[in-house]
């Protein structure tokens, strides 16, 4: 395919990843618009607002500043008035995330990988700035500059995430092709980078899976207290049905703070609070609904679910271990300590990123500190991780696994073997040893091709008819 057909492929993917973005949020909008406010509503603050929620979905925090007749209707203190909203509610974000990595691997696909990625995400940059220079609100405004880069940044690495995954499987023809060549030259080194990609990425499906059905467990049994607050925020159909979409794409995020519970460092809803399996010390917190899914209290016993991280590190040991066995690429003790390490170390990073989007301020005062910490969450799922991991990769081999790659060696001894061309005799015809050896290999060759078992010519005269 033409390189530039490449670029214009692209990029119409990174505008159609914005106009689902944005149609995905300016479409109940405008239900909700028209239900409250009626046909006769202000519809020209109805694309600021959409814009706006956009940038904030893809992590630019929102600087909320409240008219001064609504603190006074509603009795709010002025040092109320201003406040920052940053916890980014992840759903929009993954979203882009994948549908950019889709993008980039169809790039890959057809041949210009890095010219598919660099164009897709030039235009889903464009289209940033041209949503945040149009976009602009008195009493919620971001920052130029981050509502710009923030989401072209998030394109940009799905894109590049996806291309380069098909890229370095399928080749190039260029730079990673050469990176490529450089691992394979050191045949004991070359399955490590593979692996640990691999590996983390079992060891997180592991963790956001467990979260998600702890989180849904939680929902089960605490799904009256959630219903309670519902019933005291007064709220009628609208409200309500405002207040459960936002909570859904809220739902990625509530499972980063239940990994990071999973985890052991918890998370906190305000300044001095903290959720976690030791332990659980609340104040008075927002009567958001979905805070009533928030323990009570907790014990020393429930650091039990840390094992739940070390599943999951182990869970992808054997996974890249029994890959490694199956592709018949023994590894030193070394190398799979290396593999351990990354694997713990990418995974501690990814969920330190996550912890980063999913914590921040939601409201004045106590409420600046929500979420969970970024280092004490990022180290105990890495040495968590690592632990599980290193007791399947570090083990000593199994007689099972040895056996097989005893089996897998001499199968491709003996295919050596057959494959060998034999020597040639005089007349050119093959040497009896030759034919020796082939015939040990086949047993169903004919004796009389062996010259050491014909009889001699001076004896078959003599032989009775």
């Amino acid at each position: 395919m033409q390189r530039l057909l490449v670029a214009l492929l692209a990029a119409f993917d990174a505008a159609i990843a914005a106009a689902v973005g944005l149609v995905v949020l300016l479409a109940p909008l405008t239900l909700l618009w028209t239900l409250a406010f009626g046909v006769t509503a202000d519809w020209g603050a109805l694309w600021p607002l959409t814009g706006t929620l956009w940038e904030f979905g893809h992590g630019v925090p929102l600087d909320i500043t409240i008219p001064d007749e609504v603190l006074v209707a509603l009795g709010i203190p002025a040092a109320a008035a201003s406040f920052a909203v940053s916890i980014t509610p992840l759903a929009f974000l993954l979203f882009t995330l994948l549908f950019a990595a889709r993008s980039g691997g169809r790039a890959a696909t057809a041949g210009a990988w890095l010219l598919g990625s660099l164009s897709g995400a030039g235009v889903f940059a464009l289209i940033s700035a041209g949503v945040a220079l149009t976009t602009r609100l008195e009493a919620v405004r971001t920052s130029l500059p981050l509502a710009i880069l923030l989401p072209a940044a998030v394109y940009l690495v799905g894109v590049l995430c996806g291309a380069v995954r098909i890229a370095w499987e399928e080749g190039d023809g260029g730079l990673l092709d050469r990176i490529h060549d450089r691992f394979d030259a050191r045949e004991d080194w070359a399955p490590v980078p593979p692996a640990i990609v691999r590996g983390t990425a079992f060891a997180l499906v592991g963790v956001v899976g467990a979260s998600a059905l702890a989180l849904a467990v939680t929902t089960l049994f605490r799904g009256g207290e959630v219903v309670a607050l519902f019933q005291a925020a007064r709220v009628d159909a609208l409200g309500a049905t405002v207040m459960t979409l936002a909570q859904l794409v809220y739902l990625p995020t509530l499972i980063v703070w239940t990994a990071s519970w999973l985890a052991g460092p918890g998370f906190a809803v305000g300044a001095g609070t903290a959720v976690s399996p030791a332990g659980t010390q609340l104040g008075v917190v927002p009567g958001i609904p979905v805070f009533g899914l928030l323990p009570e209290n907790g014990s020393i016993w429930m650091l039990i679910v840390v094992l739940v991280p070390i599943a999951a590190g182990a869970f992808a040991g054997w996974a890249v271990r029994s890959r490694l066995v199956w592709e018949g690429t023994p590894l030193g003790l070394l190398q799979r300590a290396v593999i351990a390490v990354g694997i713990a170390g990418v995974s501690a990073g990814i969920g330190g990123l996550g912890a980063a989007l999913a914590n921040g301020s939601m409201g004045p005062g106590r409420l600046a500190v929500v979420g969970p910490a970024v280092l004490p969450f990022a180290l105990a799922l890495g040495l968590e991780v690592l632990v599980g991991a290193a007791i399947l990769l570090l083990s000593p081999r199994h007689r099972d696994e040895l056996a097989e790659e005893r089996t897998d060696r001499w199968i491709a001894e003996m295919s050596e073997l057959d494959q060998s061309p034999a020597p040639a005799g005089p007349g050119g015809a093959p040497s009896g040893s030759a034919l020796l050896e082939t015939s040990a290999l086949d047993d169903t060759a004919p004796l009389d091709d062996l010259r050491r078992f014909a009889p001699p010519k001076s004896d078959q005269g003599d032989r009775p008819d």
